[in-house]
């Protein structure tokens, strides 16, 4: 077995694959880069050794620092994850050199599988379905548009040595063609240095999905059933889970035989991927194969009772697969939900910062159900510009898939995370959209449900009635809190006005609360002056103040509230709705009436940076027209090419930044007359 184990990654793989090796009682090694000086993987590995500079390129790309660092540690061989060199042959070569064991698939089987153009010939020659398309090379935008002509529109442009949704484009035109190339190059170029692209039919309606194979180093294949990778934004995946619910045993089974046939024509003996296109009728084409370990691989791990580390590193012992294809049983439903550091309401631009609160929903396995998280963070950490923008992966299994989202649902709702923007109450708005509950999916799912983008959605019916319960009980809490105070006033003892205003948003809602501290606190909401009908909610939390969330029973129904003090209430967060609930006595809420709503400064006339990023390029110059639609410049944000559009027809008054400039959000790019 392995004594001593380097992991050539970063964040929460990296721990990850640590936790795994230290419970098989393998020795760790982490490296990090000035950036990551004070990571949390860091701390987890035995040892730790810097291997360069914050960009990727010269450190967590660089093949000859991490072989060096495993010789000078001693580490007899090297976990790369997913993401950097997990993929790159010739860093396998690099170890196997040098006598150090790739805990990966050997280097033929990534060089087959690694290039998605010679990999799709193989996979026709060894009978897989394949997607209609280009396979060759091409070598310039006016080619490029006219073998889109020729296979129809719409086209997917593709990165031949891409992964994680860099260097691909859809395209529905000629224009699209020209501009995706161009674009689809240059970001393949800076991700994976090697700007070759191809083109291939684009499924509409297509679903993603792909069977998970283990196979080891004396020619025994198998695979563990699918995952459903279809919610996916700017062709990088949001939520996976395990099973698919559109995936029925016959077409498992078909799937499953073709995946085994390819890993085993190229000599498969590691963990990976086939991911494959899936139709409306069940019809199944070969995209590619990742020849790594997946992020989505824990919910793999949670149907089928496996630890796919463990696999892999017994594997690249040259252990032999303790199971067979006849052993493999799935059980219950496992969703996993992917945390980014973005804004959703800002078309899930990158965002950056320090993690002032990060505060986990309960871990562990409790009635049947079991809640994980792969997490590479902690709480006064900071999300840098440099790396991809995901942080965690929360993930839940039950016996049911209905049960593995309410379960999801609520645990992101206890979920805190302050100090950057991040897509947690988009994903708890979506673990209630009906489409997502029902399983009809597609890989447009997100833009076909939300076609004008995200914004968090406005409280209605019970989650409103729940907003303003918790929002009254707390500031009740806070009343009973003061009675106790001592040294008060001799006489009479302090009296609180027994009704209260509750401004939810710009909704006043008239309240009273009995009850509590130690007891259920009973809210009646509506009443005089208001032409409600009195409606009486029963709360029961041990919440207290400093507490980041709310959790408790509401009418005796389980629920997580997030909590953030602000001036007269508290900031709540709820089934993705974000909102104010500010709390008045009768006669404050008729004075804070009278105040002066502050407006909103007019920034129509400029250009703001969406997101902190690097400009890569200008696309105006000073006293140019542009029309709506038209490009402006392009930033650089977590490994990412984001192009800038003119919002309306306007002309450049003045230029502000200019390329290589490293800019702040909404730091102003450029001045429109």
């Amino acid at each position: 077995m392995i004594a001593k184990l380097l992991i050539a990654n970063r964040g929460e793989i990296a721990c990850r694959i640590i936790r795994t090796a230290k419970r098989l009682g393998i020795r760790t090694v982490a490296v990090y880069s000035e950036a990551d000086r004070d990571a949390l993987h860091v701390d987890l590995a035995d040892e730790a050794v810097p291997i360069g500079s914050a960009a990727a390129a010269q450190s967590y790309l660089d093949i000859a620092k991490i072989v060096a660092a495993a010789k000078s540690m001693g580490a007899d061989a090297v976990h790369p994850g997913y993401g950097f060199l997990s993929e790159n042959a010739a860093f396998a070569r690099a170890l196997e050199k040098e006598g150090i064991v790739f805990v990966g698939p050997n280097p033929k089987a990534i060089e087959a599988m690694g290039d998605k153009i010679e990999s799709k010939k193989l996979a026709a020659k060894a009978k897989v379905s394949t997607v209609p398309g280009h396979l060759g090379v091409i070598g310039s935008a006016k080619e490029a548009v006219k073998i889109a002509e020729e296979i129809g529109f719409p086209v997917m442009i593709k990165a031949s040595a891409g992964g994680g949704g860099k260097g691909m484009r859809i395209a529905y035109s000629t224009k699209e063609v020209a501009e995706g190339f161009a674009s689809s190059q240059s970001e393949a170029k800076s991700s994976f240095g090697d700007d070759r692209v191809f083109i291939e039919k684009y499924i509409e309606e297509p679903r993603h999905i792909e069977i998970q194979v283990l196979g080891d180093k004396h020619g025994h294949v198998i695979h563990l059933g699918e995952r459903e990778c279809s919610i996916q934004r700017r062709n990088q995946k949001v939520i996976e889970e395990a099973p698919s619910p559109f995936i029925d045993a016959k077409t498992r089974e078909a799937m499953g035989v073709q995946a085994v046939s390819l890993a085993k024509a190229v000599g498969y003996d590691s963990a990976g991927t086939v991911e494959f296109i899936v139709d409306k009728n069940r019809k199944f084409y070969f995209l590619e194969m990742n020849t790594r370990l997946q992020v989505e691989h824990p919910v793999t791990e949670l149907v089928a009772g496996l630890d796919l580390v463990e696999q892999m590193l017994k594997v690249a012992a040259g252990e032999k697969l303790a199971i067979k294809q006849k052993d493999v049983t799935l059980k219950g439903s496992a969703i996993e939900v992917r945390i980014y550091a973005e804004d959703p309401t800002r078309n899930f631009l990158p965002s950056t910062g320090r993690l002032v609160r990060y505060r986990s929903p309960k871990l562990g396995a409790e009635k049947g159900v079991t809640t994980r998280l792969d997490s590479g963070v902690e709480e006064g950490g900071e999300i840098s510009v440099y790396y991809d923008p995901m942080i965690a992966k929360l993930i839940i299994h039950a016996p049911k898939r209905l049960q593995a989202i309410e379960e999801m649902g609520r645990a992101l709702d206890a979920f805190a995370i302050d100090g950057f923007r991040h897509n947690i109450p988009f994903l708890a708005v979506l673990m209630r959209n009906a489409r997502w509950r029902e399983g009809r999916l597609s890989t447009k799912f997100i833009a076909e449900e939300f076609p004008e983008g995200f914004q968090p959605p406005t409280p209605l019916g019970e989650v409103r009635d729940a907003l303003i319960a918790v929002a009254a009980s707390i500031d009740h809490l806070s009343n009973q809190r003061r009675r106790a105070i001592t040294q008060q006033m001799q006489g009479e003892p302090v009296r609180f006005a027994v009704t209260r205003i509750v401004e939810l948003g710009e909704e006043l809602n008239r309240v009273t609360v009995e009850g509590g501290p130690d007891g259920p606190m009973i809210v009646t909401m509506g009443g005089k002056g208001t032409g409600e009908t009195k409606r009486r909610i029963t709360l029961e939390s041990p919440w207290w103040f400093g507490d980041s969330v709310w959790e408790g029973t509401i009418d005796g129904q389980p629920a997580a509230v997030q909590v953030r003090p602000i001036l007269n209430g508290v900031a709540l967060t709820y089934q993705g709705v974000e909102i104010a609930a500010r709390v008045f006595t009768e006669g404050e809420a008729e004075l804070e009436a009278l105040m002066l709503a502050k407006e909103k400064p007019d920034t129509s006339k400029f250009l703001l940076c969406p997101m902190p990023g690097l400009v890569v390029s200008l696309a105006v110059c000073e006293g140019q027209a542009v029309a709506a639609g038209d490009p402006l410049c392009v930033v650089e944000a977590m490994k990412m090419e984001n192009v800038l559009k003119a919002e309306r027809d306007a002309t450049v008054s003045k230029i502000l930044a200019k390329p290589g400039d490293s800019l702040n959000v909404d730091a102003v790019i450029l001045e429109f007359a």
